[in-house]
């Protein structure tokens, strides 16, 4: 088992926040009426793609019922399914849709995770619940390292989150911190960090987040991690 995947193993097995183990645990058991047949994941939900990533991408939690549900990471949820279409469409992904962990999704050059691996309360971590989880991103961010090139943050809390836990990884990161914006762009001691508008329903719906916005980030990332898009 290679060191990427030992600490995926590691993180499904944390019971960390009290609040997050009782909530992803009871979703699990009550489950969503057109998911009642499903035996639900109901754990932490480890990164997901290739231990020698070129590119990160960097969400916030799992959905109740989504990654949640089915123990990948934008897997089953209306979120993942606009997120994997746009991979697909730039060339990232084996196939536009993700809706199991054995659907034989791959990834090319790309791994996804999120600052909280549990699902939280109304999509709302706590920043207790997203400093105890950051220990996880480090050493994950440690582990891509050598391979690391380029970074997209869906969301400010995921650019929160993701900030501190870059610095104790070891890239240097100004103060004050860069602030969030969909198209921000800083360079970290060779990292490209990019942040992105969430693909949350509430943003694509609204069309703050078209597909077109979110195809130009991930192009305009994977070319300077040297992916063929």
């Amino acid at each position: 088992m290679d060191a990427l995947a030992d600490l995926d193993r590691r993180i499904t097995g944390c019971r960390a926040c009290p609040r997050l183990v009782d909530w992803r645990e009871e979703v699990a058991r009550t489950k969503r009426a057109a998911f009642a047949g499903q035996t639900y994941w109901g754990r932490p939900v480890p990164g997901f793609g290739p231990s020698d990533a070129r590119l990160l991408i960097v969400g916030l939690a799992p959905a109740a019922h989504g990654g949640n549900r089915t123990g990948r990471m934008f897997t089953g949820d209306r979120s993942g399914d606009v997120l994997y279409q746009a991979l697909y469409d730039v060339g990232l992904a084996s196939q536009p849709t993700s809706v199991a962990a054995d659907d034989g999704l791959e990834l090319y050059g790309v791994r996804v995770t999120a600052p909280v691996h549990c699902a939280p309360p109304a999509n709302r971590p706590t920043p207790g619940e997203r400093e105890t989880c950051r220990a996880w991103l480090v050493q994950e961010l440690g582990l891509l390292r050598p391979t690391l090139r380029a970074l997209v943050v869906l969301g400010a809390f995921g650019w929160q989150a993701t900030l501190p836990a870059l610095r104790e990884a070891g890239w240097t990161v100004p103060r004050p911190r860069p602030a969030f914006a969909h198209g921000t762009h800083v360079v970290l001691d060779g990292l490209d960090v990019f942040g992105c508008f969430h693909v949350s329903q509430r943003n694509t719906f609204t069309g703050r987040l078209t597909p077109a916005m979110l195809r130009e980030v991930l192009t305009t990332a994977a070319g300077v991690a040297g992916l063929r898009t």
